[in-house]
């Protein structure tokens, strides 16, 4: 039986889930508009150990959301997951940000489409088929009318900034899922568990986050 843990700090939610063979056991999550990761994130971890009653030595690997999403959440997470990895001699799993978003629906047709706030009218995002499978490169776009333009049919968007999609992509194939806001580390279960299975790790002394762009600090 495999025992991970996942890690989501990506975006404003700071999630934390202990998974057994795909399902989970226990999870904390909370999002708020300042970002608490550093202060959340290790709590987190100690609290879904202690429910469900087991050590950390017991874990079999750690999975991490990867990105893209906000910098500061991401090296929070991944060092973290680096850190246990490392002090447990056990395998480091990474999840694409936008895939955990997209795992958290499906459709009965048409695309599924997450969209993560990049400020301003920049988004980061991919398309995905109605189960989940990714059709296209991962990109920071600015959103306009003429975006998904190439992906004709039923689009579903989730993610944390639908209300100002909203304002240019109006076409009535549009739909928006505003209770999907945040990846969890719930969504990650079933695919970190798939990507144990196939043994697929990343190299825990070189792993980096995907930020997709460079830091900017606001003048």
């Amino acid at each position: 039986m495999a025992l991970l843990l996942c890690l989501e700090t990506a975006t404003r939610n700071c999630s934390v889930a202990l998974v057994r063979d795909g399902q989970v056991i226990a999870v904390r999550e909370h999002a708020e508009e300042g970002y608490t990761h550093a202060e959340k994130l290790h709590v987190f971890i100690e609290d879904v150990l202690q429910e469900a009653g087991v050590l950390a030595s017991e874990l079999n690997a750690v999975a991490v959301s990867k990105g893209p999403g906000s910098y500061t959440g991401l090296r929070i997470g991944v060092s973290a997951a680096k850190g246990l990895c490392y002090a447990l001699q056990i395998p480091l799993i990474s999840v694409s940000t936008l895939q955990i978003l997209a795992h958290a629906t499906s459709v009965d047709e048409g695309y599924i489409i997450p969209l993560i706030d990049a400020r301003r009218m920049e988004v980061y995002t991919a398309v995905f088929d109605a189960y989940g499978k990714p059709l296209s490169a991962v990109e920071a776009m600015i959103l306009s009318e003429t975006s998904f333009e190439a992906w004709p049919g039923p689009c579903t968007f989730v993610g944390d900034c639908l209300p100002k999609a909203k304002t240019v992509l109006s076409q009535p194939r549009f739909q928006f899922l505003e209770a999907i806001t945040f990846p969890s580390a719930q969504t990650m279960a079933e695919l970190a568990a798939t990507l144990y299975q196939e043994k697929q790790f990343e190299d825990v002394a070189y792993f980096e986050p995907f930020y997709l762009k460079n830091f900017m600090v606001n003048p």
